[in-house]
Formats: C-alpha cells, structure tokens, sequence
C-alpha cells in the first residue's frame, strides 16, 4: 500500500516554484528515466519533490518515498527546505537572498505558532511503511537554535553583505513589478534596489518600461543623489545637476515613446 502522501501549501510558500521550462526540463527526464530520487516526508507531509510528486501522480510513475525524523515542528522542516534550496546551483543570487532573508524571520520569531494545512504527528512511532520505504535521518537545522548575523546569513547564501542588504531593501520597499523584473533576470539587483527608493507608481511605470526604462529610473535615482552630495555652487555640483537632468528628459522620452508605440497598436 502507498504512503499516504499530504501536499501542505504554506510549505510551497516558502520556495519558489520552477520556471515553465525547468518544470518542462524535469518531466522530459521523469519520463524517460522514472523517478530516481525519493521523495522526503515528515509523517504524512510532503517534505521535498513537490514537482516531482506532481509529474509522476499526473502519469502514473512510481516513486519512493524516506522520512526524515529529525524535525519537532514546521519551523524546522522550513529550516531544512531553505537550506536545500540555498545549496542548489540552479537558484539565483537574488532567490538565495529572498531565502536567507526568510530563514532569518522564522528565526526571528521563534515560539510563535506557525499556520499549516496540516499537524505533525504526534505519535513518536515510525509512521511509514518500513517495507517500502527506509527512513532517513538527515540533520535538520533547529529551530532553537540563535539568531544569525548578518554576515552568516550572507554567507549562507552565497552573498556579498553588500548584496544581501539591497536584497533585503528590494524585498521591503519594491512594487510587485519591480520584483517580477529582478526574479526574471531583466534588471540587476544593484538597479533594483535603486528604483525600489522612487514610490511606488514610479517603480510600476518604469517596469512597464522595460529593461530600459528601469535602467534610466536607476540613473535618474544616482544623479539626484549625486546633486546631493555636492556643493551646488562648485562645478562639480554644476556637472551633477547636468547629469540629472539630462537623465530626467531622457526618462521622459523613453516614456513618451513608449505610451505612442502602445496607443498606435
């Protein structure tokens, strides 16, 4: 008989899900080679291979399953999901950043109750099948355990502290849009974290821009900070004020020559 299996969203909440082609990519492999790696459960949860449960129920693949007993609450099973996803080659810079910046929260707020679509087991008895599956005891990062630095933080995901605090900036101060355009790749994290200090309207005008777009918002942000670092009177601060307008009206013909291009379709 099969291990129960429950699909638990708050956990998916936690991980971003596959691109349209890696998701394509994953179930040309399944079904060529079948499923080769288990799929993790605490109890009945599904733990980790999301995607791989879903390709291999919607054709009728087999599968394995292993339990990990090393978790005592949902935090800790969100511990070791951040965790294994920061270890893999295929995430981002800026994913590794959203996920340490994650770990850091649930860390943060420990002892508070965390919601579920489901509970854990209780009962300290192995809740699997030991004749089809074989459990397995993986060090789970606790959820007693202190807060991290900074620095730990950015060193778990494979980051500069520079880079992890415009991560973190993005995170708290960008519109959706904004968001969207870093995640896919179409702006850098350095000019996302300097179009996330315009409000908001600007941020989702200058994404509906584009890649251009956002790159002149960021140059527009850098001139008006580079006028405020400078004495108006010298030439340096003559040269800055240049700099922001030419930035400021060529921002605005990017924007006019867009709205044109969109009214004349």
């Amino acid at each position: 008989m099969p291990t129960p299996i429950t699909v638990n969203d708050t956990l998916l909440a936690y991980i971003d899900p596959l691109t349209p082609e890696e998701h394509a990519a994953l179930e040309r492999s399944i079904l060529a080679e079948g499923c080769r790696d288990a799929l993790v459960l605490w109890g009945d949860v599904l733990v980790d291979g999301h995607n791989r449960y879903g390709i291999c129920t919607q054709h009728g693949i087999p599968y394995n399953t292993v339990q990990n007993t090393a978790f005592n609450s949902f935090d800790d099973v969100y511990l070791w999901m951040i965790d294994q996803h920061l270890g893999r080659r295929s995430v981002s810079d800026y994913q590794r950043g959203v996920l340490a910046l994650r770990k850091k929260d649930i860390l943060a707020g420990l002892g508070q109750p965390v919601p579920s679509a489901t509970s854990a087991p209780e009962d300290t008895s192995p809740p699997w099948d030991e004749a089809v599956s074989t459990p397995v005891v993986s060090p789970a990062p606790s959820a007693t355990q202190a807060q991290p630095t900074r620095e730990a933080l950015a060193k778990s995901a494979r980051l500069s502290n520079a880079t992890f605090s415009l991560i973190e900036k993005i995170q708290k101060t960008a519109a959706p849009e904004l968001v969207a355009a870093v995640k896919s790749g179409t702006i850098s994290i350095n000019t996302a974290a300097t179009v996330a200090s315009l409000p908001e309207t600007e941020q989702v005008a200058a994404a509906a821009g584009g890649k251009k777009e956002l790159q002149q918002a960021a140059r527009q942000v850098r001139a008006a900070k580079a006028v405020e670092r400078t004495d108006p009177e010298t030439p340096e601060g003559v040269i800055a004020r240049l700099k922001q307008t030419i930035a400021e009206l060529t921002s605005e013909n990017i924007a006019l020559k867009a709205r044109l291009a969109s009214a004349s379709i």
